[in-house]
């Protein structure tokens, strides 16, 4: 009985598939598919208009390039990270721990600003399962104590950088 219905099954599957070859040559390469009908005369299409964008100034292209560049930039000059940090964090905490980049809200919240021991915490905690977050985990799982310790500090001096920073471009 199962021969039977595995025969009758077959034939039927063989019988669709030459039916399928055999039903639309449009989609087998046959002459239709090859026809490129004419879309119409020209009468009825619209002709595009341009206009010249309006002269600009040396000084608004000087702008325009020197703020291009800040975006471009983005926060990078802001002040020195540690390249531990760029590979880690700066993907989605910004280069300076803000939670933007380039004006744009990143994956990850703001870190500038938070204490070293409340790093550390949050840090530690991301490794163990404490807190929920795979990214976080994934990055931390094969860092250290003494690790999780000097990213924590680091990020804990950024405000100290930045101030430094900003005295600096000040003189």
């Amino acid at each position: 009985m199962k021969n039977i219905i595995v025969g009758a099954l077959t034939l039927l599957v063989v019988g669709l598939m030459i039916f399928t070859a055999t039903d639309d040559p449009v989609f087998h390469g046959g002459h239709q598919s090859k026809v490129i009908e004419d879309f119409g005369d020209g009468k009825n299409q619209k002709i595009a208009v341009t206009i010249a964008p309006e002269e600009k100034s040396d000084r608004e292209k000087e702008n325009e390039a020197l703020s291009a560049l800040r975006d471009k930039a983005g926060n990078a000059g802001a002040f020195k990270v540690t390249n531990e940090y760029k590979s880690k964090c700066s993907s989605c905490h910004g280069v300076n721990g803000s939670g933007f980049q380039n004006g744009k809200a990143m994956m990850g919240p703001k870190i500038f600003g938070q204490s070293e021991e409340k790093l550390y915490k949050d840090l530690a905690d991301f490794k163990a399962g404490r807190k929920e977050n795979m990214v976080m985990k994934g990055l931390l799982i094969n860092l250290n104590d003494n690790d999780l310790k000097r990213l924590a500090k680091e990020i804990g001096e950024f405000p100290a950088r930045a101030k430094a920073k900003a005295q600096q471009a000040a003189e």
